[in-house]
């Protein structure tokens, strides 16, 4: 039977997803609540009892996956903007494009010290079309949202590059630290491709950022994709090559938020230090995830329900670390493919500072150290390879030379 973590989904992407996901009362031109992929996130649904635990922190005790049906929209899930209205714009070096209401606006052309602003109404939905898009700032996000309701970044069949070459400059109290840099949600969409180069984030949300579509390449100095609330993406491919981390979901004000959903897509991630860090929970469901990081993935509950995932890391492989106050550290995997490669010396390829549970899917370890945990371990199904021999237990333990170690908390 699946064991899930229904709390923190419907804490952690209910609270921190809630731009990231259609809500009742959002207008008809963004409303609907179709799955992000139909074979991949179908497979979450919703219907839990959690309670606290005695600490107060959420329990990781639960019946079913997450309800991930109302995280994208119709309008987060189309792949072509309609054109119907639209206001057309050429760039032009040294002329920024600000967009003060809502609307689909086409933008095209090569220009240097340009930004697009958007400055919109607390309500109004901006699509963002790029056909053809080259900017290269010196010290300034080439998109910039001060305020909207969600903007959405949509490329047509085209190649569109983003780059900041320098040092960047703040906006009075503003650290605009990315090539796209919003205040509010951002949804990447399309059928072309966009490239992001950064001295410092390739693209930073205060809000949620959602990827559904189109193809993303981003070359970074510090985090490929930051966000404070959410990072879902449902489909599309992303390829990051960052010196920090890949995927970077955390709120310094509030530790009950920041998570990261992968419903499906490719991802393929080179990072410095983390692939995949969320402070609440990494839930993936689908996809083909590639990552190079000094630690794959880590989040305080960590929730693998189906997909690829090939890690090579040189400190721990998977980390469930207590990053967030409100929740109990867990590592779980119901589906799925998980190969897991670590370097020499003290590494652990699964460390839970919780329990750990195994009910399913395909675990392929090569390693010192398979598992390292402070909790309890549950193993009801699945398949665990460790350094290319099949086991049916968890040991708390490490083989190679030198003998067996163990313990909690080693």
């Amino acid at each position: 039977m699946k064991k899930v973590l229904s709390i923190l989904l419907m804490l952690a992407l209910t609270l921190s997803l809630a731009a990231c996901g259609g809500t009742p009362s959002q207008s008809s031109a963004d409303s609907g609540s179709q799955n992000a992929n139909s074979s991949s996130t179908a497979n979450s649904q919703a219907s839990s009892n959690s309670n606290a635990n005695s600490n107060g922190n959420a329990s990781s005790d639960s019946s079913s996956a997450a309800e991930t049906t109302d995280l994208f929209t119709d309008r987060d899930l189309s792949q072509t903007a309609d054109l119907t209205e639209a206001v057309s714009y050429t760039l032009s070096s040294g002329e920024d494009i600000t967009i003060t209401s809502a609307g689909v606006y086409v933008l095209t052309g090569t220009a240097s010290g340009t930004t697009v602003v958007v400055d919109a109404g607390d309500d109004d939905k901006v699509q963002l079309v790029l056909d053809g898009v080259s900017i290269t700032n010196d010290d300034f996000p080439c998109i910039y949202v001060k305020n909207a309701d969600k903007v959405f970044v949509t490329t047509t069949d085209s190649q569109n590059v983003l780059k900041v070459t320098g040092t960047f400059r703040a906006d009075g109290s503003t650290h605009t630290d990315a090539v796209i840099f919003s205040r509010d949600d951002l949804v990447f969409n399309g059928t072309g491709s966009l490239q992001i180069s950064s001295t410092d984030n390739g693209i930073s949300g205060k809000d949620d950022i959602k990827v559904t579509g189109g193809t993303l390449s981003i070359v970074a100095e510090d985090c490929g994709i930051e966000a404070n609330d959410a990072i879902c993406m449902a489909d599309g491919a992303i390829t990051i090559s960052a010196k920090s981390d890949g995927l970077h979901a955390e709120n310094d004000d509030d530790n009950t938020k920041g998570s990261v959903y992968i419903g499906s897509g490719t991802l393929d991630i080179q990072a410095g230090d983390d692939g995949i860090h969320a402070t609440t929970v990494a839930q993936i469901d689908n996809g083909e995830i590639t990552v190079t990081a000094a630690e794959g993935i880590e989040a305080t509950q960590i929730q693998i329900n189906g997909g690829t995932i090939h890690i090579t890391a040189t400190d721990d492989g998977v980390n469930a670390a207590k990053k967030s106050s409100a929740y109990t550290a867990l590592f779980e995997m119901n589906d799925g493919t998980l190969t897991v490669v670590m370097a020499n010396g003290d590494t652990d390829a699964i460390d839970s500072n919780g329990d750990l549970r195994i009910t399913g899917g395909t675990l392929d370890l090569t390693c010192r150290s398979p598992f390292d945990y402070d909790g309890t371990a549950q193993y009801t199904g699945g398949t665990i390879i460790v350094n290319g021999v099949e086991t049916n237990s968890i040991a708390n333990q490490a083989f190679g030379p030198g003998g067996m170690r163990g313990g909690p908390g080693h």
